[in-house]
């Protein structure tokens, strides 16, 4: 495709993420601007409103400052006047990060990503200029660096992270092919890219969706505590939506609290708190209602909650090993594997740490200044755990495929099916005969001349006739009943002999069917349609009541 109609789609994309987020969030404030407030008619206020909360969504911290008035009428004290947000809702950056992350593949996929990869971070920073400049709000306000530099890394690093991933599946004629061209030098690490990739996406997931669980769990079970706060804020209907979507806006930073509660170290809820598997100490907690869903209690027994953390990283494991090529039985890729354990561990240590990052700052003043877990325990944490469950499955012995034999039948070890030399004798010392070979099997103790045919029963002469299965041995060969006369065709006797198969009703007078029958063919003998044969002639005697008593019956 041609580069700038890439660039050109890629600016589209670019535009309608950033204006998509601006009406998410525009929407509900109008709804509660009408609805709220009926009598307010100051309609300019709701741009920059709109904007700063764009803005706070975007990881910009935003300094407050209230006013007199408000302090007094409110009680609140003079040196919490002033503080900063920085605990950002995370939904609405995850919404522009997942758009330009298909934006950065659908450019790759083109042919032409770094046109698109640049052209759609230009468009971000611009548009985050214009609505820094134009939106000005005293009580809550930023500086304009941030406001446009955290937006654009927002859009950019995911971008550039799917157009990575779209020009290693899709080439890209220029970097990723040449990559691709100097791992085909080394065949043995060809499969090692994708196969840390899809760990490390394994881990990252599987740690999210952990994290996802644990919330949902502390949602159901403290499900009473959270409709008690929303009845104590003594809010109407449009109050408690307003509520409600607040906290939806915040559900990947919560994801993350519960991702980082079940790894080990928890996470603050302000200066000198924890909340963690270990033990939970609370101050005073701000009454939002999903805060509720805190555990007030901890137990030790709660601290397993890490094996889930190690089962995940052994699913992270087993899928960087399925996707590892099979090397050849000389050659164990023990130095791919921990390559690829490295990637998975660096890797979601790192994740854990951008993510606690992300998902930690400033709440209010004073103590909640330090709120959500830690970056530094965090990954540690997880990089140990994900470590042990991803080493097990990596670093485990490679299972061989067992040898199949000449016949198909798979044989795993000689010492398993077939004692070798004497000790194949010594097994069957037991047994009244000499031991024999299984069919089509030689005795791995003698020598075999490929040229030498081989018997029914393994080896030895292919005449010898074989002897019975339960006798062990080679015995006579087996005779028919009478083993001076000649063998028939249906049976002993003379072959030039006519044999009558069902005893009558054929003739053997020459020029019948004698003929016939010493040439194999029977013809059956005239029959006289008028004669009357009695029936009991042809049944046996049933003899006497006498000679054959009825037993007797109980």
């Amino acid at each position: 495709m041609n580069r700038l109609l890439v660039a050109l789609l890629a600016a589209l994309d670019a535009a309608i993420a950033v204006a998509v987020g601006l009406v998410v969030v525009a929407a509900p404030l109008t709804l509660l601007w009408v609805f709220g407030f009926p009598g307010a008619e100051d309609w300019a206020a709701l741009w920059p409103t709109s904007v700063r909360l764009w803005q706070f969504g975007h990881f910009v911290p935003i300094e407050v400052t209230l006013t007199e008035e408000y302090l007094t009428a409110t009680g609140i004290p003079d040196e919490a006047a002033s503080f900063v947000l920085s605990l950002a809702p995370t939904a609405l950056a995850a919404f522009t990060a997942i758009f330009a992350a298909r934006s950065g593949g659908r450019a790759a996929r083109a042919g032409a990503w770094p046109f698109g990869v640049v052209a759609g971070t230009i468009v971000v920073a611009a548009v985050a200029t214009a609505i820094a400049l134009t939106a000005r709000i005293d009580l809550a306000a930023v500086d304009v660096l941030p406001a446009v530099l955290f937006p654009v890394l927002v859009y950019a690093l995911p971008a550039f992270g799917g157009a990575l991933v779209g020009a290693w599946r899709h080439g890209d004629d220029s970097v990723m092919d040449a990559a691709r061209a100097a791992l085909r030098r080394h065949p043995q690490w060809t499969q090692v890219p994708p196969a840390a990739a899809r760990g490390l996406a394994a881990a990252v997931v599987g740690l999210i969706g952990f994290g996802a669980l644990a919330l949902a769990v502390a949602v159901f079970a403290r499900g009473g505590a959270i409709v008690g706060l929303y009845q104590a804020a003594h809010v109407d209907l449009i109050g408690v939506i307003v509520l409600s979507l607040g906290q939806l806006a915040y559900l990947p930073t919560l994801v993350v609290w519960g991702a980082s509660y079940v790894a080990g170290p928890g996470f603050a809820l302000g200066a000198g708190t924890t909340v963690s598997p270990a033990g939970t100490s609370l101050g005073v907690v701000p009454g939002i209602p999903i805060f509720g869903a805190i555990p007030e209690q901890s137990s030790s027994w709660m601290l397993l909650l890490a094996l889930g953390v190690i089962g995940v990283g052994a699913l992270a494991g087993w899928t960087a090993r399925t996707r590892l090529a099979v090397a050849p039985a000389s050659h164990d890729p023990i130095a791919e594997r921990l390559v690829v354990l490295a990637v998975i561990v660096i890797g979601s240590g790192a994740a854990a740490a951008g993510l606690a990052a992300l998902a930690s700052g400033s709440l209010g003043p004073g103590r909640l200044a330090t709120t959500g877990p830690a970056p530094g325990p965090f990954a540690l944490v997880v990089a140990v755990e994900m470590a042990i469950g991803a080493g097990i499955l990596l670093l485990a012995p490679r299972l061989e495929p067992a040898p199949e034999s000449a016949s198909g039948a798979v044989w795993t070890q000689p010492s398993e099916r077939w004692p070798a030399g004497q000790q194949w004798r010594d097994h069957a010392d037991h047994l009244d005969t000499e031991p024999v070979a299984p069919a089509g099997v030689p005795d791995p103790a003698e020598s075999h001349d490929p040229a030498e045919p081989m018997s029914p029963a393994g080896y030895g002469d292919t005449t010898q006739p074989i002897a019975p299965y339960d006798s062990g041995r080679p015995t006579a060969p087996m005779t028919p009943r009478d083993a001076a006369a000649p063998v028939g065709p249906l049976g002993p006797g003379d072959p030039t002999e006519p044999i009558d198969p069902l005893g009558s009703g054929y003739s053997t007078e020459p020029g019948s069917s004698d003929a016939a029958t010493r040439t194999g063919k029977l013809e059956p003998a005239p029959f006289d349609a008028t004669e009357t044969i009695p029936l009991d002639e042809h049944l046996p005697p049933r003899g006497d009541a006498e000679d054959h008593p009825r037993p007797p019956v109980d």
